[in-house]
């Protein structure tokens, strides 16, 4: 677990997956933080959220605050309707701007999305759950997915990797995966239902190894080391699989978080893109 793969920018609001971004040349990916935005009260500062009841115009505001920062258009963005399920859906140019002024007009029902296309932005909204970055240099694919216990119970991993498999082409060793900023282990205690999930996906052997008990019948989950035993038993290599060690709700400097913040609070964005002149 490294806790230095996303790197905190100069502007404060977003945190960089350098070594990605090093390696290739015009990809622009990351996460932002909660600061640097004009957002006021629960939703201070950078609130990227339109569906949490903040002022939709502030949200708008901070949006523009971190196209101007990546220098990605809004007109470049794609948004999707989260609803922590595990359905995937490739994009192209013509998705462009939906769900960017109004959060209806996302991609509808939808919690992963892909691309093959440059000069277009994934974007999803964060506050504790995981986000999850696929990229495949071979076909110039990247991805995003949106992994809360009960996306990752559904599999989105695998949801994600197995179209990129069957529709796409690609090897499983041919694709890399970062785990970013989500809850940790340290923040995060279940029931046994979620247990129960867990033992259902993973098996009950391999799945005692995300969380510790805490007493009857509560348990401390590891959501990142829940997503990144998914990612392998779906075929791609631990050595292409990178996990951040930020804890979103530890790091009330940086974060939002929906538990710490009992529910009312803002949201990150996690986002990638190429962009090609």
């Amino acid at each position: 677990m490294n806790p230095d793969i996303f790197q905190l920018s100069e502007h404060k609001s977003t945190m960089i997956l350098e070594s990605w971004m090093k390696q290739h040349k015009g990809l622009v990916s990351g996460f932002t933080t909660k600061n640097g935005g004009v957002s006021q009260q629960s939703f201070a500062s950078l609130n990227l959220g339109l569906h949490v009841n903040d002022h939709k115009e502030d949200v708008i505001h901070n949006r523009q605050i971190v196209s101007d920062v990546l220098k990605m258009e809004l007109s470049q963005w794609v948004c999707a309707e989260q609803v922590h399920d595990n359905k995937v859906v490739k994009v192209t140019k013509g998705d462009c701007e939906k769900g960017v002024y109004e959060y209806k007009d996302g991609v509808p029902v939808t919690d992963g999305i892909y691309t093959d296309e440059s000069n277009l932005l994934l974007t999803l909204c964060f506050a504790d759950c995981v986000p999850l970055y696929f990229f495949a240099p071979s076909k110039h694919l990247i991805g995003l997915a949106h992994a809360g216990w009960q996306g990752t119970v559904k599999d989105i991993v695998g949801s994600m990797i197995g179209k990129w498999v069957n529709e796409e082409g690609v090897l499983p060793t041919d694709i890399f995966v970062t785990i970013g900023p989500s809850i940790g282990q340290c923040c995060y205690v279940v029931d046994d239902r979620v247990i129960t999930f867990i033992h259902q996906v993973l098996g009950e052997e391999k799945s005692q190894s995300t969380y510790q008990i805490v007493s009857e019948g509560q348990y401390a989950l590891d959501l990142k080391k829940t997503n990144e035993l998914l990612i392998q038993k779906a075929g791609v290599p631990q050595e292409n699989i990178m996990t951040t060690s930020y804890c979103t709700s530890c790091h009330d400097d940086l974060f939002f978080s929906h538990r710490r913040d009992k529910g009312r609070t803002g949201r990150m964005l996690s986002f990638i893109g190429f962009k090609e002149d």
